[in-house]
């Protein structure tokens, strides 16, 4: 009869299976941040934008300087937000990176005992065989003798 073969390090197989699926999702979670500081910029070049064209006037029409002084300091205001986000946008990035190098690593040692256990799996197949083979010749031997004598 055949042994079940039985990967003794299975437990720590799922662990560092686990581990590399919490290490997907932490990356995600990394990527989605670093999405909002960027449409978070997006939205602030928008609104610059939208300021410079509201500020355009006509060909001899009148200019608002209170309408003009108070574009000046909402943009003040804009710039200030915009580098404040691009230091946002530095943090998530670098986090991204972490996370995407945790990922590497959790993936790495996972893939290494699976690979492991395929290889003992593999091994023990082969011993198996060996053992059954054996097993077949002893009968054979036994069942010449039977027939000799």
């Amino acid at each position: 009869m055949a042994a079940r073969f039985q990967f003794r390090l299975e437990p720590l197989r799922k662990l560092r299976e686990a581990l590399e699926r919490e290490a997907e999702r932490a990356l995600a979670r990394a990527l989605q941040a670093e999405r909002e500081v960027r449409d978070h910029l997006a939205s602030l070049a928008d609104q610059r934008q939208a300021l410079f064209e509201s500020r355009r006037t006509a060909p001899g029409q009148v200019l608002d300087l209170t309408l003009w002084r108070n574009g000046e300091r909402f943009l003040v205001v804009l710039e200030r937000r915009q580098v404040e986000g691009y230091e946002r946008l530095r943090e998530a990035s670098a986090q991204v990176a972490a996370a995407r190098e945790a990922l590497v690593l959790a993936h790495r040692n996972h893939l290494m005992l699976v690979r492991l256990k395929e290889r003992r799996a593999l091994q023990h197949a082969r011993e198996q065989q060996l053992r059954e083979a054996i097993e077949m010749d002893e009968l054979a031997v036994l069942r010449y003798h039977r027939q000799s004598a």
